[in-house]
């Protein structure tokens, strides 16, 4: 028989520890026993609602902020992506974008089974292939390989009340108490921030997994 849980995982494109949390969660949902289906659900969050239009100068900004070399600020989240498998070199991506039209067309994803893959892949473009995930035309050739017509993204990520909702729904987010990203709540029992070490994922899923929890 097959026990299904459920992950909410709150997220936002431009946190490169969003793209460390998420691999950690895949990676520890894959080394789940047979029998155990997981739901990723993804849900918007802004990391700085206030970027503008044209985005913001990353390094600027942290070295503005900060008074301290971005290369500095960047090393530990790079350090803790290698040890997930992932190349990431932060200096490759020198701005950061207003994320609405990702939000909303991962949320719309949702219904045609591809949200979470396509959250991943949009994450992986920004950080991995730094691609300028503000331009329409990316998100739409990513969004048309996972479910959707190319047209139809690019008008849904558009659409005044789809991007509405979203904005909605990061509102209520920050609301209800997620002050930073990556935020996972498992199975609707615990919640768990930030990108923490792969072993921590794993106790997660075993603790769900226990008889007294899994009746609760």
């Amino acid at each position: 028989m097959t026990r299904k849980l459920k992950v909410d995982v709150f997220t936002d494109v431009v946190c490169p520890w969003c793209l460390i949390g998420s691999v950690r969660l895949d990676k520890a949902i894959a080394e789940l026993p047979e029998g155990i289906e997981v739901e990723v659900e993804n849900h918007p969050f802004y990391l700085d609602p206030n970027v503008p239009a044209e985005g913001v100068d990353v390094g600027h900004m942290l070295k503005t902020k900060y008074g301290r070399d971005p290369a500095e600020m960047w090393a530990r989240p790079q350090e803790e992506a290698r040890k997930s498998g992932v190349d990431l070199d932060l200096s490759q991506q020198p701005r950061m974008f207003r994320t609405a039209k990702a939000h909303t067309i991962t949320r719309l994803a949702k219904s045609r089974g591809t949200q979470h893959a396509l959250a991943n892949a949009i994450a992986d473009a920004y950080f991995l292939e730094h691609r300028q995930i503000n331009d329409d035309a990316v998100l739409a050739d990513i969004a048309a390989e996972h479910g959707f017509d190319r047209e139809e993204a690019l008008r849904l990520m558009n659409d005044p009340q789809e991007l509405e909702t979203t904005e909605h729904l990061a509102i209520s987010a920050a609301r209800q108490g997620i002050n930073g990203v990556p935020f996972f709540v498992f199975d609707g029992k615990f919640a768990m921030s930030g990108a923490q070490p792969e072993e921590v994922f794993q106790r997660a899923f075993a603790e769900l997994l226990k008889p007294e929890v899994a009746s609760q």
